[in-house]
Protein backbone atom coordinates (compact mmCIF):
# COMPACT_ATOMS: atom_id res chain seq x y z
CA UNK A 1 0.00 0.00 0.00
CA UNK A 2 2.78 2.40 0.52
CA UNK A 3 4.44 1.62 -3.10
CA UNK A 4 1.34 2.40 -4.02
CA UNK A 5 0.71 5.85 -2.33
CA UNK A 6 3.86 6.42 -3.05
CA UNK A 7 3.64 6.33 -6.65
CA UNK A 8 0.23 8.10 -6.80
CA UNK A 9 1.53 11.10 -4.71
CA UNK A 10 2.97 12.89 -7.41
CA UNK A 11 -0.21 12.22 -9.55
CA UNK A 12 -2.90 13.61 -7.40
CA UNK A 13 -0.09 16.49 -6.81
CA UNK A 14 0.18 17.30 -10.38
CA UNK A 15 -3.62 17.22 -10.25
CA UNK A 16 -4.35 19.78 -7.23
CA UNK A 17 -1.79 21.71 -8.88
CA UNK A 18 -2.95 21.91 -12.23
CA UNK A 19 -6.87 22.54 -10.45
CA UNK A 20 -5.42 25.71 -9.31
CA UNK A 21 -4.37 27.29 -12.22
CA UNK A 22 -7.48 29.27 -14.55
CA UNK A 23 -8.88 27.74 -17.46
CA UNK A 24 -7.22 28.62 -20.59
CA UNK A 25 -8.30 31.50 -22.85
CA UNK A 26 -7.30 32.94 -25.87
CA UNK A 27 -3.81 35.24 -25.41
CA UNK A 28 -4.64 39.18 -26.30
CA UNK A 29 -3.67 39.70 -30.23
CA UNK A 30 -1.07 42.74 -31.06
CA UNK A 31 -1.83 44.79 -33.72
CA UNK A 32 0.12 44.50 -36.99
CA UNK A 33 2.80 47.20 -37.83
CA UNK A 34 1.10 50.18 -39.66
CA UNK A 35 -2.60 48.57 -38.59
CA UNK A 36 -5.47 51.49 -39.18
CA UNK A 37 -7.79 50.51 -36.66
CA UNK A 38 -11.18 48.90 -36.66
CA UNK A 39 -12.88 48.75 -39.75
CA UNK A 40 -15.39 47.18 -42.05
CA UNK A 41 -13.85 44.83 -45.14
CA UNK A 42 -15.89 42.91 -47.92
CA UNK A 43 -15.25 39.55 -45.79
CA UNK A 44 -14.06 40.58 -42.74
CA UNK A 45 -14.96 42.71 -39.83
CA UNK A 46 -11.38 43.79 -38.63
CA UNK A 47 -11.28 44.52 -34.61
CA UNK A 48 -9.50 47.40 -32.58
CA UNK A 49 -6.47 43.96 -31.58
CA UNK A 50 -6.08 43.44 -35.66
CA UNK A 51 -8.30 40.40 -35.40
CA UNK A 52 -10.23 39.45 -38.69
CA UNK A 53 -13.71 38.03 -38.03
CA UNK A 54 -15.09 36.64 -40.79
CA UNK A 55 -19.04 37.45 -41.94
CA UNK A 56 -21.69 36.93 -44.27
CA UNK A 57 -23.93 39.86 -45.19
CA UNK A 58 -27.25 40.13 -46.25
CA UNK A 59 -28.73 43.80 -47.82
CA UNK A 60 -31.63 45.30 -49.89
CA UNK A 61 -31.12 45.29 -53.47
CA UNK A 62 -32.08 48.88 -54.10
CA UNK A 63 -31.26 51.79 -51.35
CA UNK A 64 -30.03 51.96 -47.88
CA UNK A 65 -31.14 49.71 -45.19
CA UNK A 66 -33.89 51.14 -42.99
CA UNK A 67 -32.57 48.64 -40.68
CA UNK A 68 -28.95 46.95 -39.55
CA UNK A 69 -28.70 43.46 -37.45
CA UNK A 70 -25.79 42.64 -35.85
CA UNK A 71 -25.98 38.93 -35.69
CA UNK A 72 -24.40 36.62 -33.14
CA UNK A 73 -24.36 33.09 -34.02
CA UNK A 74 -24.74 30.07 -31.24
CA UNK A 75 -22.13 27.34 -29.58
CA UNK A 76 -19.62 25.80 -31.88
CA UNK A 77 -21.43 27.47 -35.04
CA UNK A 78 -20.50 30.29 -37.50
CA UNK A 79 -21.57 33.09 -39.50
CA UNK A 80 -23.93 31.00 -41.60
CA UNK A 81 -26.36 30.00 -39.14
CA UNK A 82 -27.81 33.12 -39.44
CA UNK A 83 -28.31 32.28 -43.82
CA UNK A 84 -31.69 31.61 -43.53
CA UNK A 85 -33.25 35.02 -41.46
CA UNK A 86 -30.70 37.33 -43.58
CA UNK A 87 -32.01 36.85 -46.67
CA UNK A 88 -35.68 36.99 -45.45
CA UNK A 89 -34.80 40.41 -43.92
CA UNK A 90 -33.10 41.86 -47.17
CA UNK A 91 -36.35 41.38 -48.11
CA UNK A 92 -38.07 43.39 -45.78
CA UNK A 93 -35.09 46.36 -46.44
CA UNK A 94 -32.74 44.98 -43.84
CA UNK A 95 -29.60 44.29 -43.97
CA UNK A 96 -27.80 41.48 -41.46
CA UNK A 97 -24.10 41.40 -40.56
CA UNK A 98 -23.60 37.95 -39.59
CA UNK A 99 -20.16 36.91 -38.09
CA UNK A 100 -17.72 34.78 -36.40
CA UNK A 101 -16.85 34.97 -33.13
CA UNK A 102 -13.71 34.72 -31.91
CA UNK A 103 -12.83 30.35 -31.51
CA UNK A 104 -15.34 29.77 -33.88
CA UNK A 105 -15.48 29.33 -37.74
CA UNK A 106 -12.82 30.91 -39.35
CA UNK A 107 -12.02 33.70 -36.53
CA UNK A 108 -8.80 33.37 -34.72
CA UNK A 109 -8.24 30.59 -31.83
CA UNK A 110 -10.33 28.05 -33.57
CA UNK A 111 -11.55 26.03 -30.80
CA UNK A 112 -10.12 28.09 -27.99
CA UNK A 113 -12.25 30.15 -25.55
CA UNK A 114 -11.68 33.79 -26.16
CA UNK A 115 -13.13 34.86 -22.80
CA UNK A 116 -16.27 37.06 -22.24
CA UNK A 117 -14.23 40.62 -22.10
CA UNK A 118 -12.72 39.77 -25.47
CA UNK A 119 -16.50 38.87 -26.88
CA UNK A 120 -18.55 41.73 -25.57
CA UNK A 121 -15.78 44.03 -26.83
CA UNK A 122 -15.57 42.96 -30.41
CA UNK A 123 -20.07 43.00 -30.15
CA UNK A 124 -19.16 46.63 -28.85
CA UNK A 125 -16.73 47.52 -32.06
CA UNK A 126 -19.25 45.48 -34.35
CA UNK A 127 -22.12 47.50 -33.11
CA UNK A 128 -20.21 50.44 -33.09
CA UNK A 129 -19.13 49.89 -37.21
CA UNK A 130 -22.91 49.41 -37.95
CA UNK A 131 -23.77 52.65 -36.55
CA UNK A 132 -20.95 54.72 -38.61
CA UNK A 133 -21.64 53.11 -41.34
CA UNK A 134 -25.33 53.54 -41.47
CA UNK A 135 -26.20 56.61 -38.92
CA UNK A 136 -29.61 56.90 -40.03
CA UNK A 137 -30.90 52.99 -39.52
CA UNK A 138 -32.06 51.33 -36.28
CA UNK A 139 -29.27 49.74 -35.15
CA UNK A 140 -30.00 45.56 -33.90
CA UNK A 141 -28.35 43.00 -32.28
CA UNK A 142 -29.67 39.76 -32.74
CA UNK A 143 -28.03 36.58 -30.21
CA UNK A 144 -28.78 32.99 -31.01
CA UNK A 145 -28.49 30.57 -27.81
CA UNK A 146 -24.71 31.60 -26.93
CA UNK A 147 -24.79 34.77 -29.18
CA UNK A 148 -27.78 35.67 -27.32
CA UNK A 149 -25.78 35.14 -24.22
CA UNK A 150 -22.86 37.51 -24.84
CA UNK A 151 -25.47 39.95 -25.93
CA UNK A 152 -26.99 39.63 -22.80
CA UNK A 153 -23.81 40.05 -20.84
CA UNK A 154 -22.64 42.93 -22.67
CA UNK A 155 -26.23 44.88 -22.66
CA UNK A 156 -26.52 43.98 -19.29
CA UNK A 157 -23.27 45.87 -18.56
CA UNK A 158 -22.26 49.23 -17.43
CA UNK A 159 -20.77 49.45 -21.20
CA UNK A 160 -23.52 48.67 -23.58
CA UNK A 161 -22.97 48.58 -27.25
CA UNK A 162 -24.60 51.20 -29.23
CA UNK A 163 -27.83 49.51 -30.38
CA UNK A 164 -31.56 51.01 -30.32
CA UNK A 165 -32.58 47.51 -30.15
CA UNK A 166 -31.97 43.80 -28.80
CA UNK A 167 -33.05 40.55 -30.15
CA UNK A 168 -32.54 37.49 -27.55
CA UNK A 169 -33.12 34.22 -29.18
CA UNK A 170 -32.94 31.69 -26.79
CA UNK A 171 -30.12 32.91 -24.51
CA UNK A 172 -27.65 30.19 -22.98
CA UNK A 173 -28.79 30.82 -19.41
CA UNK A 174 -27.71 27.40 -18.00
CA UNK A 175 -25.04 29.07 -15.25
CA UNK A 176 -22.83 27.69 -12.35
CA UNK A 177 -26.03 28.92 -10.36
CA UNK A 178 -28.08 25.99 -12.09
CA UNK A 179 -25.48 23.46 -12.44
CA UNK A 180 -25.55 21.93 -9.27
CA UNK A 181 -22.78 20.91 -7.21
CA UNK A 182 -21.83 17.21 -9.01
CA UNK A 183 -21.65 19.06 -12.68
CA UNK A 184 -19.75 22.70 -11.74
CA UNK A 185 -17.29 20.11 -9.18
CA UNK A 186 -16.69 18.06 -12.52
CA UNK A 187 -15.91 20.82 -14.57
CA UNK A 188 -14.24 23.30 -12.51
CA UNK A 189 -11.19 20.08 -12.24
CA UNK A 190 -11.73 19.29 -15.45
CA UNK A 191 -10.96 22.42 -16.99
CA UNK A 192 -8.31 23.32 -15.17
CA UNK A 193 -6.50 19.37 -15.10
CA UNK A 194 -7.45 18.51 -18.71
CA UNK A 195 -8.34 21.53 -20.55
CA UNK A 196 -6.99 21.22 -23.91
CA UNK A 197 -8.68 17.83 -24.07
CA UNK A 198 -11.35 18.41 -26.54
CA UNK A 199 -14.92 15.29 -26.44
CA UNK A 200 -17.57 15.00 -29.17
CA UNK A 201 -20.80 14.69 -27.40
CA UNK A 202 -21.61 11.26 -26.43
CA UNK A 203 -24.23 9.30 -28.56
CA UNK A 204 -27.09 9.46 -26.11
CA UNK A 205 -27.28 13.49 -26.08
CA UNK A 206 -26.97 14.06 -30.13
CA UNK A 207 -29.55 11.28 -30.19
CA UNK A 208 -31.88 12.43 -27.78
CA UNK A 209 -31.48 16.18 -27.45
CA UNK A 210 -33.08 17.64 -30.72
CA UNK A 211 -32.16 21.64 -31.41
CA UNK A 212 -34.61 22.00 -34.14
CA UNK A 213 -37.83 20.66 -36.37
CA UNK A 214 -35.85 20.97 -39.58
CA UNK A 215 -33.97 18.30 -39.63
CA UNK A 216 -32.41 18.83 -43.10
CA UNK A 217 -30.73 21.55 -41.38
CA UNK A 218 -29.42 20.14 -38.81
CA UNK A 219 -27.52 17.88 -40.79
CA UNK A 220 -26.18 20.32 -42.73
CA UNK A 221 -24.74 22.08 -40.09
CA UNK A 222 -23.48 18.86 -38.30
CA UNK A 223 -21.55 17.90 -41.98
CA UNK A 224 -20.63 21.68 -42.14
CA UNK A 225 -16.54 22.14 -42.02
CA UNK A 226 -16.48 25.12 -40.39
CA UNK A 227 -19.35 23.67 -37.45
CA UNK A 228 -16.76 22.55 -34.53
CA UNK A 229 -17.81 19.08 -33.40
CA UNK A 230 -15.27 18.13 -30.38
CA UNK A 231 -15.23 20.89 -27.60
CA UNK A 232 -12.12 21.48 -24.74
CA UNK A 233 -12.82 21.30 -21.14
CA UNK A 234 -11.63 25.05 -20.61
CA UNK A 235 -14.05 26.54 -23.38
CA UNK A 236 -17.04 24.36 -21.99
CA UNK A 237 -16.11 25.76 -18.24
CA UNK A 238 -16.23 29.42 -20.28
CA UNK A 239 -19.43 28.89 -21.80
CA UNK A 240 -21.01 27.80 -18.36
CA UNK A 241 -19.14 31.13 -16.71
CA UNK A 242 -20.62 33.52 -19.66
CA UNK A 243 -24.21 31.83 -19.13
CA UNK A 244 -23.90 32.57 -15.56
CA UNK A 245 -23.44 36.25 -16.62
CA UNK A 246 -25.97 36.29 -19.22
CA UNK A 247 -28.67 35.10 -16.33
CA UNK A 248 -27.63 37.18 -14.08
CA UNK A 249 -27.71 40.35 -17.18
CA UNK A 250 -30.98 39.98 -18.29
CA UNK A 251 -32.76 41.91 -15.49
CA UNK A 252 -30.06 44.66 -15.87
CA UNK A 253 -30.58 45.44 -19.38
CA UNK A 254 -32.11 49.08 -20.45
CA UNK A 255 -33.70 49.82 -23.40
CA UNK A 256 -36.17 48.03 -25.82
CA UNK A 257 -35.13 44.41 -25.78
CA UNK A 258 -37.06 41.00 -26.43
CA UNK A 259 -36.36 37.28 -25.55
CA UNK A 260 -37.71 34.70 -27.83
CA UNK A 261 -37.91 31.00 -26.31
CA UNK A 262 -39.32 28.11 -28.10
CA UNK A 263 -41.65 25.63 -26.06
CA UNK A 264 -39.73 22.74 -27.27
CA UNK A 265 -36.00 23.74 -26.28
CA UNK A 266 -34.22 20.84 -25.00
CA UNK A 267 -30.89 22.84 -25.10
CA UNK A 268 -31.60 26.05 -22.90
CA UNK A 269 -33.93 23.94 -20.18
CA UNK A 270 -37.28 25.58 -18.89
CA UNK A 271 -35.67 25.28 -15.20
CA UNK A 272 -32.35 27.51 -16.15
CA UNK A 273 -34.55 29.87 -18.17
CA UNK A 274 -37.44 30.08 -15.54
CA UNK A 275 -34.81 31.10 -12.52
CA UNK A 276 -33.39 33.83 -15.07
CA UNK A 277 -36.27 35.29 -15.99
CA UNK A 278 -37.84 35.01 -12.40
CA UNK A 279 -34.93 36.61 -11.22
CA UNK A 280 -34.73 39.44 -14.17
CA UNK A 281 -38.56 40.29 -13.31
CA UNK A 282 -37.32 40.77 -9.24
CA UNK A 283 -34.55 43.31 -10.54
CA UNK A 284 -37.34 45.16 -12.63
CA UNK A 285 -35.79 45.34 -15.58
CA UNK A 286 -37.11 46.07 -19.37
CA UNK A 287 -37.06 42.86 -21.38
CA UNK A 288 -40.10 41.77 -23.12
CA UNK A 289 -40.45 37.96 -23.71
CA UNK A 290 -42.57 36.11 -26.71
CA UNK A 291 -43.16 32.00 -26.10
CA UNK A 292 -43.53 30.16 -29.22
CA UNK A 293 -45.68 26.84 -29.10
CA UNK A 294 -43.80 25.63 -31.85
CA UNK A 295 -40.25 26.64 -31.36
CA UNK A 296 -37.17 24.61 -30.90
CA UNK A 297 -34.08 25.76 -30.04
CA UNK A 298 -33.07 27.12 -33.21
CA UNK A 299 -35.82 29.56 -33.69
CA UNK A 300 -34.29 31.14 -36.83
CA UNK A 301 -33.81 27.32 -38.42
CA UNK A 302 -37.30 26.07 -37.63
CA UNK A 303 -39.78 24.68 -39.80
CA UNK A 304 -41.76 27.74 -38.17
CA UNK A 305 -38.98 29.95 -38.07
CA UNK A 306 -40.66 32.81 -40.20
CA UNK A 307 -43.17 33.25 -37.86
CA UNK A 308 -40.03 34.72 -35.61
CA UNK A 309 -38.96 36.56 -38.72
CA UNK A 310 -42.03 38.41 -38.84
CA UNK A 311 -42.26 38.88 -35.27
CA UNK A 312 -38.64 40.78 -35.12
CA UNK A 313 -38.90 42.63 -38.16
CA UNK A 314 -42.14 44.14 -36.47
CA UNK A 315 -40.05 44.70 -33.00
CA UNK A 316 -37.40 46.34 -34.96
CA UNK A 317 -39.84 49.15 -36.68
CA UNK A 318 -41.98 49.16 -33.13
CA UNK A 319 -41.31 47.48 -30.37
CA UNK A 320 -44.46 48.53 -28.26
CA UNK A 321 -46.72 47.33 -31.05
CA UNK A 322 -48.19 43.50 -30.73
CA UNK A 323 -45.91 40.97 -32.20
CA UNK A 324 -48.26 39.59 -35.76
CA UNK A 325 -47.58 35.95 -34.20
CA UNK A 326 -49.48 36.88 -30.80
CA UNK A 327 -46.67 35.27 -28.52
CA UNK A 328 -47.59 35.30 -25.00
CA UNK A 329 -44.56 36.20 -22.31
CA UNK A 330 -42.53 33.75 -21.58
CA UNK A 331 -42.37 33.57 -17.64
CA UNK A 332 -46.27 33.06 -17.21
CA UNK A 333 -46.24 29.72 -20.02
CA UNK A 334 -43.17 28.44 -17.50
CA UNK A 335 -44.48 28.77 -14.41
CA UNK A 336 -47.84 27.28 -15.21
CA UNK A 337 -46.00 24.01 -16.94
CA UNK A 338 -43.90 23.95 -13.48
CA UNK A 339 -40.42 24.18 -14.86
CA UNK A 340 -37.62 21.73 -13.13
CA UNK A 341 -34.31 23.15 -13.11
Amino acid sequence: MALIASRLMPLTAALILSACAAPHIQPPLTPPPGFVGAHVEDRALVMSDGARLPYLHWGPKDGAPWAVIVALHGMNDHDASFRLAGPWWAEQGIETWSYDQRGFGGAPGRGEWAGQQRMTDDLREITAMARARYPNAVIAVVGESMGGSVTAAAFGSDNPPDADRIVLLAPGVWGWSTQGPLNSTALNIAARALGDVALEPPEFITRDIHASSNTLELIRNGRDPMSILATRFDTVYGLVDLMEASSRSLGRIRGDAILMYGAHDEVVKKGPMKLALERADREGGTLRTAWYPNGWHLLNRDLDAETVYRDVVSWLRDPKAPLPSGAPAVLPQLQAGGARP
